[in-house]
Formats: structure tokens, sequence, C-alpha cells
């Protein structure tokens, strides 16, 4: 046995055995959970509690992010969402049906983060649509905090799932 085989036979390359999968996963869902809408959920917090300048500065953080949503809305969504759906498509029958593990592990990876991506352009739309200011941006960015959340809870159960039934149905060793 030469040297590259014993590197693979040690560290497993495929996706759901692989710690680094998992880390990325937790890490990704994390920052999904913190940074709402591109805002990070620490100033909605401060902005909630101090008032005052707080609440400005998520004030003019939560207009730029909006117009800016908005704006690449406007000027490229729909190829966006061609490319978005022509990826995932193709990483669906990629994994699930000619079954490549690296594909289903980036299917189940990208298409949740699409949906929270569709949850957060929503949420900047409400924003807009009512011009809202202080209390009521802290309410919107709640809500799609809780629904980022909801949406990732439901992802790392499906993931893990789907994950074991690999890992059990391949071997371990």
């Amino acid at each position: 046995m030469d040297w590259y085989d014993s590197i693979f036979e040690m560290i497993d390359m495929r996706s759901f055995s692989n710690l680094w999968f998992w880390i990325g996963l937790a890490v990704m869902w994390s920052s999904a959970s913190h940074w709402v809408m591109g805002i990070p959920f620490d100033m909605v917090t401060r902005a909630r509690r101090l008032g005052g300048q707080a609440e400005q500065d998520l004030n003019d953080i939560t207009r730029v992010n909006v117009n800016r949503l908005l704006y690449i809305t406007e000027v490229s969504g729909l190829w966006i969402l061609a490319i978005g759906c022509f990826f995932l498509s193709g990483m669906a029958m990629l994994g699930f049906f000619y079954g490549i593990e690296f594909a289903q592990a980036l299917f189940l990876l990208a298409f949740p983060m699409s949906i929270v991506g569709l949850v957060n352009l929503a949420t900047a739309r409400a924003i807009h649509g009512q011009n809202a200011q202080g209390v009521e941006i802290a309410r919107f960015l709640n809500r799609c905090r809780i629904i980022t959340q909801v949406i990732g809870m439901i992802s790392i159960f499906v993931t893990a799932l789907w994950g074991m039934y690999q890992n059990l149905s391949i071997g371990a060793l």
C-alpha cells in the first residue's frame, strides 16, 4: 500500500463522514442566524435596549441593506433565480439520481440557504413597503431571524438523518 492510499484510508473523503462538513454546516447556520439580512443581530438587540444612536444606526444599516437587496433583485434577479435553479436542480439530479455524495451535500447546504435568501428578500420588501423605522425594523428582523432559525433546525435535522443513512448504508470501515 502506498502513502496515497494510507492517507485516504485514514482521512475519509466522503462528505457526510467528514468532520469538516459538519463544522461547516454549523458555522453556516450560526452565521445565517446572526447576520439577518446582512445586519448583525446584536445591533437589533442593542437598538431595542438602548434606543437613541443605536436605533439610528440600525435604521441606517437597514436602509442600506434593504436598498442593496432590492436593487440587486431589480437589476439581476431573474438571472440569479435562473442560475440558482439550474445549480440546485443539477445538484439534486447528480446527488439523488446519480448517487454522487458530494452533490447531495452541496444540495443539502444550498437549498435551505436559498429559502433563507427568499425570506430575507421578502423581509426587505416588507420593510421598504411599510417604510419601517426603529421598533418596526427590529420586529421585522426578529421575525426573519426566527424563520431562519426554524429553517436551519429543519435543515440540520434532515441533513443529519440523510448523513447517518449514507454512513450506515455505505459503512464506516
